[in-house]
């Protein structure tokens, strides 16, 4: 990863890429918003079950957006690429405003779903690559505030909406943004320096399991599984969780709104401290703070002591995830960096469809409290351990006229990373 002088390009890189990620934190929430909408009036005959199949679909829509673009990203570049997922999510979004079945509603979150996947990735991708070398740890979780921003903001607009103007009317407030966004982006979002002076025309995806990058990928993929599977599966149970523990309604919903605040704490702390130490340590650290307040929630808090650390949770669960992202940023090439972060993000999907279930699953059987936060504690614990088995390690890809400095083999950069 280079540094280069481009600071007209560079001021719009950041606000452009944060704005596309904050439609993707959206999508996170906006189904949530309308469910019970849908549930209590029966639309299209909405029963809890059509609800999971609607959101599992948009999920897989997006693994598969995530694993397609990422890789289409670094063959066509990261610019074209993040217009064209903006212009196509947003677009079926405004379709699911007219959905006449729930059928058709499920089709359109996937199609939506294909464009969100990839977002996340090329974003990253292009935001690295205008970052100095080995301070990509900040701007990665700084875009990343985006998507909680995004969340939070969809959920105060569903609160003024869906009363007054209805369901529909929030895919169409979903939308719009784009009218404004995709001009700006045409006109002023640069391609990665990058990406235009080394096309070395390998194929990206075999390039992740070459020998030298096999390990760091396989080890990536397990950690984003286990970090999504976290984010997903406290996101979508934790109040419940918190209610068969036997707290007040009142403050179980609370307590999901300072988790969220946790994560964009965390994400802002995270990436500073990512830019001054070896990222490794710090990932690994990162899970291992959600696996120790995750074990603590399962004991019955003082109220103060709770609330302190459920916040501490959101710090390290949501962060630790996209210090991940912001670790295969520093390990892949430009050649192959869109293709790792959307596998690593796709295949991390597969967690998030698992979050949910895992959940589900505990609450069904009774066990919610308090082996739903050993379990979900377990996992980050298994994250502080896949992360742990990252390495980078020498490897040279066709055309690839870099050192492998990128790669923390040089010997101050390999020696902190092993410390």
């Amino acid at each position: 990863m280079q540094e280069f002088a481009v600071p007209e390009a560079r001021r719009w890189v950041r606000p452009l890429c944060w704005s596309a990620v904050l439609l993707d934190g959206f999508d996170l929430v906006v189904l949530g918003t309308i469910t019970p909408v849908l549930l209590s009036g029966k639309v299209f005959g909405y029963t809890p079950e059509t609800a999971a199949a609607v959101a599992t679909v948009g999920l897989v829509g997006m693994m598969l957006g995530a694993l397609l673009i990422g890789t289409v990203t670094d063959l066509i570049g990261r610019r074209r690429a993040l217009l064209v997922v903006v212009a196509s999510f947003s677009m079926f979004t405004l379709l699911c405003a007219f959905a006449p079945s729930a059928g058709a509603l499920g089709l359109l979150r996937f199609l939506a779903g294909l464009g969100l996947g990839g977002c996340l990735p090329t974003a990253i991708t292009l935001v690295t690559e205008y970052s100095t070398r080995g301070r990509n740890g900040a701007p990665t979780t700084l875009i990343m505030t985006g998507y909680h921003v995004g969340a939070v903001l969809t959920a105060l607009l569903g609160i003024l909406v869906i009363p007054t103007l209805g369901w529909r009317a929030m895919f169409v407030i979903g939308a719009a943004p784009a009218l404004v966004l995709l001009p700006l982006m045409f006109r002023y979002l640069p391609e990665s320096p990058v990406f235009k002076a080394d096309r070395p025309g390998l194929e990206p995806v075999k390039s992740l399991l070459r020998s030298g990058y096999r390990r760091p990928t396989i080890a990536f993929w397990i950690t984003s599984f286990m970090g999504l599977l976290l984010v997903y599966g406290l996101n979508t149970w934790l109040p419940q969780i918190m209610r068969e523990a036997g707290y007040p309604l009142g403050a179980a919903l609370s307590l999901l709104l300072v988790l969220n605040a946790g994560a964009i704490v965390g994400l802002l702390v995270a990436g500073r401290i990512a830019d001054k130490l070896p990222m490794r340590p710090v990932t690994r650290a990162w899970f291992a703070g959600a696996t120790i307040t995750l074990a603590l929630l399962s004991v019955r808090l003082p109220g103060p002591l709770l609330y302190v650390v459920v916040l501490l949770a959101g710090c390290f669960v949501f962060a630790a995830q996209v210090l991940v992202y912001a670790y295969v940023g520093r390990i892949y090439a430009a050649e192959n960096r869109a293709t790792g972060l959307g596998w690593t993000a796709g295949v991390g999907r597969l967690g998030a469809i698992a979050g949910p279930a895992v959940g589900g699953a505990l609450l069904s059987a009774g066990l919610a409290f308090p082996w739903g936060f050993y379990v979900f504690a377990l996992v980050g614990l298994f994250g502080a351990i896949a992360v742990s088995l990252v390495e980078g390690t020498s490897v040279r890809l066709p055309g690839d006229r870099r050192t492998a400095d990128r790669l923390g083999e040089t010997g101050s950069a390999r020696r902190a990373e092993r410390a």
